[in-house]
């Protein structure tokens, strides 16, 4: 069986077009990789690229995406409402078809050496690819944000990168590499332009302040209205309408609705899949019974 990796690297930019087109072009460039999607969000002035591929031909147009990203964005100029350390913020490789975690784990350290040796950018790895245990958590990872890290890399040892030089790039900041599952980045928008909210509601459900285990959520502003922003690391095991009926619970103490909710990036079919069965209370119902599924299998 041929091995098919996917790679979801974010990018501080999400509103010159321009320039994400010149970062997304660097991956279409690379033999053997498709891109599949790429996602931007103006007021969180990011971009999320989906691509897949062979390991190697990954590992190229990740470095070839970072590379462009670190020649076009300027940290020192950028503000955005999602947290973020560096022009490439953060690359996640993801196992899909005859590869293991363990093979992401070893691209996501080439990778990581190669940014760190070629293009002088600090670089710490997460999730399976972590190499300390209190850096495997990207919240953790990125606690201070661009500005935060600037100072905190240089004088703090726990602070320190995994590879490159222990101060941030002059215009690139800082990069994130690691290996993970599938990941669900998952947004539900509220009625109401109070942020606080929003954020009152994250802090009920993140599994950091004891909510959901798989879930990871902070409340920012988009497009005038306040907005919990999660990423769901394994709606295998907490999936999406649970919590989605938890944010529509939450907010109702605080008056307000749920206005709606959106996917960034792909998500897996099987993920959709659950929360219409529950809402549609069908019993028995197996993936099989979903026509496109049987026409690709």
């Amino acid at each position: 069986m041929n091995k098919l990796i996917e790679c979801v690297p974010n990018f501080s930019e999400g509103r010159r077009q321009s320039i994400i087109n010149s970062i997304t072009d660097a991956a279409r460039a690379v033999p053997g990789v498709k891109v599949l999607d790429c996602s931007s969000d103006s007021d969180h002035n990011r971009s999320v690229l989906t691509f897949v591929g062979p390991p190697d031909a990954v590992k190229d147009a990740a470095f070839a995406c970072c590379a462009k990203a670190a020649s076009l964005i300027d940290m020192e100029q950028h503000r955005g409402g999602h947290p973020r350390i560096g022009a490439t913020d953060v690359i996640p490789f993801v196992p899909v078809s005859g590869a293991t975690m363990e093979e992401c784990v070893a691209i996501a350290h080439d990778l990581g050496k190669e940014i760190a040796d070629r293009l002088s950018i600090p670089v710490y790895f997460y999730e399976a690819a972590a190499l300390r245990s209190h850096m495997r958590s990207l919240p953790d990872v990125r606690k201070g944000e661009y500005e935060g890290l600037k100072e905190e890399i240089k004088k703090t040892p726990l602070r320190a990168p995994d590879l490159g030089p222990h101060e941030m790039h002059p215009t690139a900041g800082a990069t994130v590499v690691g290996a993970r599952p599938f990941l669900v980045a998952f947004n539900i928008n509220l009625d109401t332009a109070d942020v606080g909210i929003a954020k009152k509601i994250a802090q009920t459900i993140r599994a950091a302040r004891g909510g959901y285990v798989n879930c990871r959520a902070i409340g920012v502003e988009s497009s005038g209205k306040a907005q919990v922003s999660i990423n769901m690391t394994d709606y295998t095991a907490t999936p999406l309408h649970r919590v989605f009926e938890t944010v529509k619970s939450e907010a109702a103490r605080w008056g307000v609705n749920v206005s709606g909710s959106e996917i960034v990036g792909l998500t897996p079919m099987q993920a959709l899949l659950d929360a219409a069965a529950f809402y549609l209370r069908l019993e028995g119902f197996s993936a099989s019974q979903v026509l496109e599924s049987m026409v690709w299998e």
